[in-house]
């Protein structure tokens, strides 16, 4: 794998990062380039933002040990809307155990990427356009990729299903794994989705405004947030409540036959995707049952 050092860049690169934190919600990037991310601003906020993240949501990360080497697209569950915050405890963890070159890019949903403050604080992390002709530029150079396939169905679906994997049918990361000849590394998380309650994912609402055809948006949720209450429409800010979030790297996951006519065998996607989705439905209901077993206190040593 080409290594991406996370040393401090060049003066010339410095002044650019000073340019564009001096912009702040001024500055637009081209959401196809690779070469948005910023190293300071990601040294900067793992120092300084991930301790007090992860112990807010009590986070805890495993698996990590287990990633191999060269290029692989992690597959996760998305919960908590816009938010996400195991998007970024596991993120911390990553950066804690390799620094910049054990983080991947993410692929990002168009709309989603673009909305004002998201895109100046996703994009410089690593968010790209989600397509497959960028995640074959990023495997070519070496890199790890991080999809979440389930999309707006999955991250906001209903409260009483925050401990499903909601992929909504969509098979595109088993068709990119299958052409690229990449392992598929799943990583579940549980009880991000805890952080506020979706009511209802508003799919009726949804076609009824037109937002699939204007937003590519297939959901308009119904949720309960602090401090907005009750409310209609995707949220883009809320304060997370404190739930314990677990996240578990699991063992990656190889197919065969693999290559692009195996992509095109859409009997064999299938059963990919089947695969994939059992091994995280199952990791997803142990970890929530984990979270949801009383933690025993710690016991003083010595007495008194």
């Amino acid at each position: 794998m080409p290594s991406r050092s996370a040393t401090a860049p060049s003066s010339s690169s410095g002044s650019k990062v000073a340019q564009r934190v001096q912009s702040g919600v001024l500055h637009w990037y081209d959401i196809d380039s690779l070469d948005n991310r910023d190293p300071r601003l990601i040294d900067w906020a793992y120092r300084w933002i991930s301790g007090p993240v992860r112990r807010y949501f009590r986070a805890e990360v495993r698996g990590l040990e287990g990633i191999p080497s060269g290029p692989a697209l992690f597959v996760g569950n998305h919960s908590s809307g816009i938010i996400a915050p195991d998007v970024l405890t596991f993120g911390a963890a990553l950066y804690r155990a390799g620094g910049l070159a054990s983080l991947p890019y993410g692929l990002g949903h168009e709309v989603t990427i673009s909305l004002p403050l998201v895109h100046q604080l996703v994009v410089p992390w690593g968010a790209v356009r989600a397509s497959h002709q960028n995640a074959h530029r990023l495997f070519s150079r070496g890199e790890k990729v991080l999809v979440y396939p389930g999309g707006d169905l999955e991250a906001v679906r209903p409260y009483q299903h925050r401990d499903r994997i909601v992929f909504g049918g969509r098979r595109g990361y088993v068709r990119l794994a299958l052409r690229e000849r990449v392992p598929i590394i799943p990583v579940v998380t549980a009880g991000s989705h805890a952080t506020f309650i979706v009511l209802h994912d508003g799919r009726f609402l949804a076609r009824c405004l037109g937002m699939n055809r204007l937003l590519r948006l297939r959901v308009c949720p119904i949720t309960l947030s602090i401090p907005w209450g009750l409310t209609v429409g995707p949220l883009l800010a809320y304060i997370p409540y404190p739930t314990r979030i677990l996240t578990e790297v699991l063992e990656p996951i190889r197919f065969e036959p693999e290559g692009p006519e195996a992509a095109s065998d859409a009997e064999h996607v299938r059963r990919c995707a089947a695969r994939v989705e059992a091994t995280m439905q199952s990791a997803l209901e142990r970890l929530a049952r984990e979270r949801a077993a009383p933690r025993c206190p710690r016991l003083r040593s010595g007495g008194g």
